[in-house]
């Protein structure tokens, strides 16, 4: 048996969908009267802290997010593959985001926004794209992905992740004896990380003052698509207000919604977007989880399983 407990998103379309897909597998939401013993599998997003109450024959938790951290935070988590969402659509709507700020960003569109609010006609010129140096933290299936999107267009790609990743026409930076290197062949900042105990609040002062300057006129940028517990959103405001970062596009913040009263709202350009930079779209989810418990019941490994020690 499936369960399905889903928060903030349209669970009974989900689970009509998943029922469609699995035939004759039953399919459960959360509410429904079933046994708990009956389920092997729990398809879960932001978790209330019932759902895993009386599961004791789980074979696996399929996340529907890429990001496992606040599921492994959980005191009752059981002891059962966590099995991340990874799929084509998501890369892509990933790498869509990251092209789309990482251009804008190397272009000055701030500069140029700003000039047009005044009415104001002054030509500044950007550098190439070739001299511009975009660097990944994060080299997982997202950042590889985005990272081989950019090369095309003519960026320096500069990677920093745990372990070496060898990609063509990356040059790859390894841990943190490597990291302010790669900080200061870094242009704009694109973070990717999983969010563990060590990655936790590496976008801060210390990070921004570290970034190359010179190449883009406003300073340096950054762009944060992974979580927003990456962030000291004090810091980045402050970078901001005085020019040690010359823009910043957040989508993740340490509190969703953003608060009102956020001093991010008004930060000079700044770019908040409401966590949509990867949506989990429900035909790709449907047709992900449904291949992965029909291969697991018929004998195949899971795939894409969390290394709980690492957090990813």
């Amino acid at each position: 048996m499936l369960l399905l407990h889903l928060s903030d998103v349209d669970e009974a379309s989900w689970a009509k969908a998943f029922q469609t897909a699995l035939g004759d597998y039953p399919v459960v939401r959360r509410g429904d009267d079933f046994n708990p013993k009956d389920v092997h599998y729990i398809f879960v997003w932001k978790p209330k802290a019932d759902a895993f109450e009386g599961l004791t024959e789980l074979r696996a938790i399929l996340s529907l997010g890429a990001g496992v951290d606040a599921l492994l935070k959980r005191p009752d988590l059981p002891d059962a593959p966590i099995v991340r969402f990874v799929d084509n659509d998501l890369s892509q709507r990933m790498s869509d985001y990251v092209v789309a700020h990482v251009t804008m960003h190397h272009r000055q569109f701030s500069r140029f926004a700003a000039d047009q609010k005044a009415r104001r006609w002054a030509q500044y010129y950007p550098p190439a794209s070739h001299e511009t140096h975009v660097g990944i933290m994060g080299m997982g299936v997202l950042g590889q992905d985005a990272a081989k999107r950019l090369l095309p267009l003519g960026f320096k790609v500069s990677s920093w992740s745990r372990s070496a990743k060898h990609i063509e026409g990356v040059e790859s930076y390894v841990g943190a004896e490597q990291f302010d290197a790669f900080l200061a062949n870094t242009d704009i900042l694109v973070n990717l990380l999983p969010l563990t105990p060590e990655t936790t609040g590496i976008l801060n002062a210390e990070t921004f003052n570290k970034l190359r300057k010179g190449t883009l006129q406003g300073g340096p940028a950054i762009v944060n698509a992974a979580r927003g517990g990456h962030q000291r959103e004090a810091d980045i405001v402050n970078a901001l207000q005085s020019g040690v970062l010359g823009a910043a596009s957040l989508d993740v913040f340490e509190v969703e919604p953003l608060p009102e009263q956020s001093a991010l709202w008004d930060a000079p350009n700044c770019y908040i977007t409401p966590h949509i930079a990867a949506i989990s779209d429900e035909r790709s989810g449907v047709r992900y989880f449904t291949q992965m418990i029909n291969d697991h019941r018929n004998g195949l490994p899971l795939r894409n399983v969390v290394d709980r020690k690492r957090g990813y």
